[in-house]
């Protein structure tokens, strides 16, 4: 895929991309670059048919700018609404150019979560250059001085090229966190979804985010390794991990969209996908193998089995371990209860099960679905699915 760095020589206004990570849903959205730098993954879905770019500095400038003077426009109406006792501001004062009308609602929708982030997009900001983003990151602090983090995604590719001095002026010029998709510490799994990085770079991408300062998430694609390499996914994903000690462990369990390579290798049968046993065996073979590491582990997404699976190590360890033995100890049709309802969105933890109500819920819902423990597997395979 070929890059074009200005394929857009004049400014058309406030963008914003596709996607942010879940823990970003209140953040002011910033677009630096568009779509993906690799684009080449056999999992992902986004921006197969887009091609990347990067946008001129002095576009991403005009879109702060933008988002800056509304800014500035409802606080003063929520001060003056505070001033006559009024709960809520009028927005009817404020005229909205033709073309600012996403930068309004940005920050609109902003002030009301609290103006306390920013994310930087698309999938990769930090590939531009370092003098760059820190031109785009003074200016961001200059203009929410309040602004608690600022964050962005990030390839191991690109930050492991980055030299020590220009990521510590990354991160001294505000950017806070970076999020990661280290998916599988293991070569061949690695290589066989296309990631485009090894367990080696992933490492010292890592190691450089930390010594830098940033505040580093990692994301785990539990799955992704398939059944034959299920169990290398979880020893070297958390031999990879003992070595960066991220801040955050985020689990995102792996889904086969169809628009995906990996899709097309799934049903031509060369993918085999381990079912929902099979992902919380080598979960909790992963969480067991993590060692002298204070990271937190998150399971803050939809398509993860256990929203509980959570905690800090090394003191809740045990705790995580003990709700995944607690599921794979579970009679297979008492397992099938819960698998169904999570992926319905009618149980988010194992302790769900005990509610009388949401069980019937569920239980009417398998029944009017027709799930049986023989087609289990590809039910709920497309409930999830349907769910992404």
């Amino acid at each position: 895929m070929k890059s074009n760095n200005n394929p857009d020589s004049e400014y058309k206004g406030f963008e914003q991309g596709p996607i942010r990570p879940p823990s970003e849903a209140h953040s002011l959205l910033i677009r630096i670059t568009r779509n993906c730098p690799w684009n080449r993954c056999s999992f992902c879905p986004v921006y197969k048919e887009s091609r990347f770019s990067i946008r001129p500095v002095e576009h991403v400038i005009k879109d702060i700018d933008t988002v800056h003077k509304y800014v500035k426009h409802l606080l003063h109406l929520a001060d003056e609404a505070r001033k006559k006792g009024k709960q809520e501001i009028s927005t009817a004062d404020i005229k909205v150019e033709t073309n600012e009308s996403r930068a309004f609602n940005a920050a609109y929708y902003w002030l009301a979560a609290g103006m306390k982030s920013i994310f930087l997009q698309d999938a990769n900001s930090l590939i531009i250059k370092p003098p760059d983003l820190i031109k785009i990151l003074v200016h961001l602090k200059e203009c929410f001085p309040w602004t608690e983090r600022i964050t962005s995604y990030a390839r191991s590719h690109t930050v492991a090229r980055i030299s020590d001095d220009d990521l510590l002026a990354i991160r001294t010029a505000g950017l806070s966190r970076i999020h990661i998709g280290l998916e599988s510490g293991s070569d061949k799994v690695l290589q066989m979804v296309k990631k485009g990085v090894s367990k080696e770079t992933h490492i010292k991408a890592g190691q450089k985010a930390k010594k830098a300062g940033f505040e580093l998430s990692e994301y785990v694609m539990p799955g992704i390794g398939g059944i034959s390499l299920s169990r290398e996914h979880a020893l070297e994903t958390a031999d990879a991990l003992n070595q960066i000690n991220p801040d955050v462990i985020r689990l995102r369990s792996l889904t086969i969209p169809e628009n995906t390579g990996l899709y097309d290798e799934y049903k031509a049968g060369r993918f085999e996908k381990g079912n929902d046993l099979i992902t919380a065996k080598e979960i909790l073979l992963f969480i067991e193998n993590l060692n002298n590491i204070t990271s937190y582990i998150k399971s803050d997404h939809i398509l993860n089995l256990f929203e509980d699976v959570e905690g800090k190590l090394p003191q809740d360890k045990e705790k995580i371990i003990n709700i995944l033995r607690t599921f794979i100890d579970m009679p297979p049709q008492e397992q099938l209860k819960y698998r169904v309802g999570r992926r319905l969105g009618i149980f988010s933890r194992l302790s769900d099960m005990d509610n009388p109500q949401k069980l019937a819920r569920m239980e009417n819902a398998s029944i009017s679905l027709g799930i049986t423990p023989e087609n289990a597997d590809k039910t709920i395979d497309e409930l999830t699915r349907r769910m992404m």
